[in-house]
């Protein structure tokens, strides 16, 4: 097993947010070497019944959340479901954006024969938004944050590809040069703002990126 370590940051007997390592799985995948995740750690350390309510890719580290309870889990997936989680990620993005914010509004899919790559397709993608703004300008590099309006797959990834920015450290999207520019990629989710499944009091939660 690896030992990269997940720290919790907050656990009941409801909800379980961690700060997921790069490098860590959220959930278990096909093979016996994918079957080291943050939910498997999770069951491991609390016992009983626990399941993600959403999913970090396996490079992209940050905040988690996780159900204890099914009540808990369907609570907090109908949240997301309908917006009522606000969240946001920081970024270091190859070049600096002209303007301090804006607005990304492309559809996205899967690019079938380089799965699990995902593309813009103004065809047969899904609507996708992003929310975006420079926080720090680098010379030939920035750290934004990053709020995602829709959850698809890969969606901050190929939106910041398509804006002329790609993150840097991403080995599915940009260049061999902004990929060599980080050992890993540069992708935190670093706010979670979530109401708890049972006492319904809103909680907020904040992890700075490590890099």
């Amino acid at each position: 097993m690896t030992t990269l370590s997940v720290e919790i940051l907050f656990a009941d007997d409801h909800l379980i947010v961690v700060n997921k390592p790069s490098h860590l799985l959220s959930v278990a995948g096909i093979g016996p070497e994918k079957q080291d995740c943050v939910v498997r750690r999770m069951v491991e350390q609390f016992g009983g019944w626990v399941r993600e309510v959403h999913r970090l890719d396996w490079e992209t580290s940050g905040l988690l959340a996780l159900a204890r309870t099914p009540d808990a889990h369907r609570h907090l997936m109908k949240q997301f479901h309908d917006r009522l989680v606000d969240k946001s990620y920081t970024a270091i993005v190859a070049g600096v954006p002209r303007s301090e914010k804006g607005t990304i509004s492309l559809p996205l899919c899967v690019d079938w024969p380089n799965r699990p790559k995902q593309k813009v397709d103004h065809q047969e993608g899904k609507p996708s938004i992003t929310h975006w703004r420079r926080l720090v300008d680098l010379r030939d590099r920035c750290r934004m944050e990053l709020i995602p309006v829709t959850g698809r797959s890969h969606q901050l990834r190929v939106h910041m590809e398509s804006m002329g920015h790609p993150i840097l450290g991403d080995q599915l999207y940009g260049t061999p040069h902004t990929r060599s520019l980080a050992e890993r990629l540069q992708l935190h989710a670093t706010t979670l703002d979530i109401t708890h499944p049972a006492s319904g009091e809103r909680l907020q939660f904040r992890n700075e990126p490590p890099f």
